[in-house]
């Protein structure tokens, strides 16, 4: 037996079955060395860098402390964006699969605020939510933390980055100060420390190694006179190494739509993402990006924060980021779980921030020569799928297997041909091959599913 395997803690026996079925025999290293302290009761500050396996860690941690029997609220986990908030959810509700009746509750702005009532009144063991809606029940007095005993800060700079300040301390005064802490963080900024010394007791600091694998993912840096020049150079990787996809950071929310009008009209298969988007916007965009109808997202490290993002091919960072530990959290998002990924960067020659990221990832910073200008005589390949909106969802009790059915029912499409399917409350998603959208949307407009008839559009 390994000393990272999760059998050697102290964990409740149905924890570590369920953890056997998942496949999480190994823990990864913030997760060995956090959860013996988080199982221990201590007050934890972690900092690791995405797709360390946090969540596991905090997850287990407050499912292995929970008294299923109690329905009050046990745990309160905080997010910056709902996109996160809905992920941590997702992955402890796994963690919780062999635990009986545990409530996981999910709160978050954007969503309607009488079914979140609703969900309250029936009770819940862990609430998953972002700052602005837990402080909104509160002020309403629709919800009560006093029974909490662990609070769980995810993601704790952007939180702080994104304003939340002010209501991230309105909750914890309504929280015993009798709980356990923990505060995850990609970066440890000195608005980070000033939080810490008000709301934890002597915290015990883990910090994993934040730079990448080169064998994992291959970095490449090349030097740009101006805003122009970074597009065009943007435009020959692209081309160069036609990622199914990628994401292009930025600096500003105003770059985003800019970056990604001017890659459509080139004929690129873009879309911007950022706080000011609407929330049906941010998810209509991330249902074609995670079943590849769009092939490149761009934007802000904020907005991006939190996305479920699986198979990244490519990270593009436009300009070089402010801080050297926010240039490694971006690439982080590709060369995941085994894989392999490339992180290509733009930069003005600046040579305090060029010097600051190669002291921190330890390593000399070497500008390479951009594609030929030739390429961009090319044009850019389409998407593989095409995504289609149905008008109806979880409400309308449709279900993956209906629609699978009726876009395979008959000559023409096959299973193979249909990508994700996703449904949400009043609307689901399908992703199909592109050269069968036209036949699916005829299909599904002119049958039906659980008997009713929906209207269906090509988004």
């Amino acid at each position: 037996m390994s000393q990272t395997s999760f059998s050697n803690l102290n964990l409740h026996a149905d924890l570590l079955n369920n953890l056997d079925s998942l496949a999480y025999h190994e823990m990864t290293p913030i997760q060995a060395q956090s959860l013996p302290d988080i199982l221990a009761g201590h007050d934890v500050i972690a900092q690791a860098k995405t797709g360390s396996g946090k969540t596991a860690a905090f997850g287990l941690g407050l499912l292995n402390k929970l008294d299923v029997q109690a329905r009050t609220i046990q745990a309160l986990v905080l997010c910056p964006t709902r996109e996160l908030a809905d992920q941590v959810s997702k992955e402890i509700r796994r963690l919780a699969r062999t635990l009986p009746n545990v409530k996981v509750l999910t709160l978050c702005g954007g969503m309607p605020f009488g079914a979140q009532l609703s969900s309250l009144e029936h009770g819940a063991h862990i609430i998953v939510g972002t700052p602005g809606r837990i402080e909104d029940h509160l002020s309403r007095g629709t919800m009560s933390l006093k029974q909490v005993n662990l609070l769980v800060l995810d993601e704790a700079d952007r939180m702080l980055d994104m304003g939340f300040q002010a209501a991230v301390d309105a909750i914890i005064a309504q929280l015993s100060t009798d709980r356990q802490t923990l505060l995850f963080s990609a970066t440890f900024a000195d608005k980070i420390k000033t939080m810490v010394k008000r709301i934890m007791i002597k915290p015990l600091m883990i910090k994993v190694e934040s730079k990448h694998d080169s064998s994992t993912i291959s970095q490449h840096f090349y030097q740009v006179e101006d805003d122009r020049q970074a597009m065009r150079a943007l435009r020959l990787l692209l081309l160069k190494h036609q990622p199914q996809s990628s994401v292009v950071f930025c600096n500003t929310k105003r770059e985003t739509v800019n970056i990604a009008n001017t890659l459509t009209q080139h004929g690129f298969s873009a879309a911007a993402i950022n706080g000011d988007f609407e929330q049906w916007q941010r998810d209509q965009t991330m249902v074609r990006f995670a079943n590849k109808s769009i092939s490149i997202l761009v934007a802000t490290d904020v907005a991006a924060r939190g996305l479920d993002i699986e198979a990244l091919d490519a990270v593009f960072n436009v300009q070089l980021p402010h801080e050297p530990e926010t240039y490694v959290h971006r690439i982080g998002r590709t060369g995941r779980a085994g894989s392999t990924g490339k992180a290509f960067t733009l930069h003005n020659g600046n040579e305090y921030k060029l010097t600051m990221l190669a002291d921190y990832l330890a390593d000399e910073i070497i500008n390479v020569s951009l594609p030929p200008e030739s390429l961009l005589q090319q044009r850019p390949a389409k998407p593989e799928m095409a995504t289609l909106q149905i008008g109806g969802g979880k409400k309308q009790k449709l279900r993956a297997g209906d629609i699978l059915g009726a876009l395979t029912a008959g000559k023409g499409i096959s299973g193979q041909q249909v990508g994700k399917i996703q449904i949400l409350d009043n609307w689901a998603y399908v992703a199909v091959c592109r050269d069968r959208v036209n036949l699916a949307l005829e299909k599904l407009a002119a049958g039906k599913l659980k008997g009713r008839s929906f209207r269906i559009r090509l988004i």
